[in-house]
């Protein structure tokens, strides 16, 4: 809205109006007024719901300190869709494409996480909405994300391509092709250019295999919106443990769409230019904003947990990010912690169905998951367990720290890979 009105008033020579042209200024007003928001109204947020006695259930797993978070506010994700929508809707371009849908993955996910956790809070235990009710959800937004990936007109790219010299065999110049083209094309590292075209792998369509191509690329929309979006869910067990580690990946997807929408800075590092994927700065910008405010308030210990509301929202809002600056193939090296936390779940699940239809008695592969609670419990405790270190239990603090730490070692990671080819 803001951004209409400096618009017009630029036109009336008002000093100043033309700030709001300038990505950078609108990204850093974004990230200001979405801490301010965080943090002053978060603030009246927790106090309502305290009010409202709106508290965490928790069970009783046997962890040091579980107990004590009984009755803490949850729904908190709340504080992070206003902190992050509002700037939005202030300093965004609200007729860009690319804010158009991360605005509706925000409202949509956090529509799914709230209704999750009032089911709960209702039915008071933790049996919120079934489970296939939220992979409806999801997959539903990876439809909507992908299908306007294929038909919008402004959503669009232009392949780079390299220019070698004879003689020395090194990089000349990197070109842009004239026009901006659609196509089933991503990033991945270790590749010449970095591009890789799901249609290559539906050749066998012949003349369909754009289509097939299409087709392809919706699947993988939908399976990453529903894995990251599970993964951050899973993540939101300790004291802002999914908050910091969704802010250190958001800060590495806004740094991506910054730099993939400016021709300039596109060439210079040899990586596809997706014209006008530079607003989604300025959505990242008040996405991480908001997470921060969220942080001073969820950091251990905790006054507030943002339930599902937030957590659902998180990992769907990072999916998506991920796929309109088409990044989505990095993101299992980027999301990694969250993928190791949904696929602990997984294979404990597993190895124990398993292990109880051929013995009669299922055995695990980890103290406890998600992977998190595994370095909450002591080995050797009575759990029949195939990994018992580490043999003591390790402090709340000191596991969401180093879990930070490994995501942003997995975020410098993620961007070195792309110059090595």
């Amino acid at each position: 809205m803001l951004y209409y009105l400096f618009h017009w008033l630029e036109g009336t020579g008002f000093p100043g109006a033309r700030l709001m042209d300038y990505i950078t200024f609108r990204s850093g007003a974004a990230l200001i007024l979405s801490l301010f928001i965080a943090l002053v109204f978060g603030r009246k947020i927790i106090d309502r719901l305290q009010k409202m006695q709106v508290g965490e259930i928790v069970r009783n797993l046997g962890l040091e300190g579980q107990m004590k978070k009984t009755g803490t506010p949850t729904m908190g994700g709340v504080i992070i869709i206003l902190a992050t929508v509002v700037p939005c809707l202030l300093v965004g371009k609200l007729g860009n494409i690319y804010m158009i849908l991360m605005l509706v993955a925000t409202v949509w996910l956090g529509a799914l996480g709230f209704a999750d956790d009032y089911l709960k809070i209702a039915r008071h235990n933790k049996d919120g909405m079934s489970g296939k009710f939220k992979i409806i959800g999801q997959v539903g937004l990876g439809l909507i994300v992908g299908l306007t990936m294929l038909f919008s007109p402004d959503i669009v790219i232009r392949q780079n391509h390299e220019i070698i010299n004879a003689t020395s065999n090194e990089v000349e110049e990197v070109i842009y092709e004239t026009e901006n083209i659609k196509a089933t094309q991503t990033t991945i590292p270790f590749v010449k250019e970095n591009n890789f075209d799901y249609a290559w792998l539906t050749q066998w369509a012949g003349d369909h295999a754009q289509t097939a191509g299409w087709v392809l690329f919706i699947l993988v929309a939908i399976f990453i919106v529903t894995a990251t979006s599970n993964g951050a869910n899973l993540t939101d067990g300790l004291d802002g443990l999914a908050a910091g580690c969704s802010a250190i990946i958001a800060v590495a997807l806004a740094i991506m769409a910054y730099l993939g929408g400016s021709v300039i800075y596109s060439s210079y590092l040899n990586i596809m230019y997706i014209p006008g994927s530079e607003e989604l700065s300025v959505f990242c910008a008040a996405f991480i904003g908001a997470l921060i405010g969220f942080l001073w308030y969820n950091a251990f210990p905790a006054q507030v947990f943002m339930g599902d509301t937030g957590s659902l929202t998180l990992g769907g809002i990072i999916a998506v990010l991920a796929i309109l600056t088409h990044k989505e193939l990095l993101l299992p090296l980027l999301c990694a912690i969250f993928y190791v936390e949904d696929l602990s779940v997984m294979l404990q699940v597993g190895y124990f169905k398993y292990t109880k239809k051929r013995t009669g008695t299922g055995r695990r592969i980890f103290k406890m998951t998600p992977l998190h609670h595994h370095f909450q419990k002591a080995g050797n405790s009575g759990i029949d367990a195939l990994w018992q270190k580490p043999l003591q239990a390790i402090p709340e603090s000191k596991i969401v720290t180093r879990f930070w730490i490994v995501c942003i070692f997995l975020a410098v990671i993620t961007f070195v890979t792309l110059k090595i080819r």
